[in-house]
């Protein structure tokens, strides 16, 4: 049984590799002067109207961690290396975010971090843990900067020199002492390539995205009848999320590993449904393909909304 803080961490960090996780670290609470920044960033986001109808994102708890629990001390953050490579793909097909190809990685997360869970409470009986996601209204990026596994990049995503941007990140809060790996340092220098190649410009400014011009939030969170015109000209193929940031991005460019992961691999449909199969799909077919993915958070009457703009605007391949 591991008797001290560092013995205790380095054994839980790698316990959580044993569940497939990579990069992991620990951050400690309240963290650096950077998580004080990333809240304080958060604020004039909000403040400036740029989380759209998302009103979630005012919950309290994403600038009082310990809102989220009691004597929290510590946080394991873990990351879910989520990119593969598919080895055919239908040509005309849509386009669907390669965060959401495999099964929904909240329940994949959060299944995997319940049993870290349960392995530290084996080890320290008087502690308590609490798992988050991104479901959860906590600063999961700004706590996983802290805990090293990458920086912040312009386009918002937490990027790893060795793995990209392509990973889905989860986190366990601890009652115990653990100790703090060192924070990251942010790399993309003087690059601007997210900023000029998104469609619609919704990166306002370097780490700004303005959710009212982002293709990902209008066709996943829009719950209107219609999307904005300039939204619809600028979606491309994208019928559900958008990768063009991260598909710009350098530190994406170069060989990543991939996945093997059985929960990340791609759902076959995802790799081959067109714009006119989408559109006939009607409300129980839909709710069968979306079963067992994050992707159900999108109405069957969105997807066909999406589809028919997409094919109203006739973009390459269509």
């Amino acid at each position: 049984m591991p008797k001290t803080a560092i013995e205790l961490s380095y054994a839980l960090k790698k316990e959580a590799e044993k569940k497939g996780f990579y990069p992991v670290g620990i951050a400690i609470i309240p963290g650096s002067k950077r998580i004080k920044m990333r809240t304080d960033s958060l604020e004039r986001w909000l403040e400036g109207g740029n989380h759209a109808d998302m009103e979630w994102m005012k919950s309290p708890a994403r600038i009082e961690i310990q809102k989220l629990l009691e004597g929290v001390k510590s946080v394991l953050v873990v990351g879910l290396n989520y990119f593969t490579v598919p080895k055919e793909e239908t040509p005309e097909r849509l386009l669907i975010g390669r965060y959401a190809w495999g099964n929904d990685y909240h329940k994949v997360i959060e299944k995997r971090l319940k049993e870290l869970g349960r392995w530290l409470q084996n080890e320290r009986p008087n502690s308590k843990w609490k798992v988050c996601v991104d479901s959860k209204p906590m600063l999961e990026k700004a706590w996983a900067e802290e805990a090293g596994l990458g920086w912040i990049g312009k386009n918002s995503n937490l990027i790893n020199s060795k793995q990209g941007s392509w990973m889905v990140i989860g986190s366990l809060l601890s009652t115990e002492e653990l100790k703090a790996d060192k924070p990251s340092k942010s790399l993309c220098g003087k690059c601007k390539k997210c900023i000029e190649g998104c469609p619609t410009k919704a990166i306002s400014q370097p780490f700004v995205i303005d959710a009212r011009k982002c293709i990902s939030y209008h066709n996943i969170e829009n719950r209107n009848e219609d999307i904005p015109k300039d939204i619809q000209k600028s979606m491309g193929r994208w019928v559900a999320g958008c990768d063009i940031c991260q598909e710009i991005c350098p530190w994406n460019q170069k060989e990543l590993p991939i996945s093997k992961d059985p929960d990340t691999q791609p759902k076959e449909w995802i790799l081959s449904i067109t714009g006119e199969e989408a559109i006939k799909l009607n409300d129980e077919e839909w709710k069968k393909k979306l079963h067992g993915s994050s992707l159900k958070r999108i109405k069957p009457w969105m997807w066909r909304r999406n589809a028919n703009y997409i094919l109203k605007n006739k973009p390459k391949n269509f």
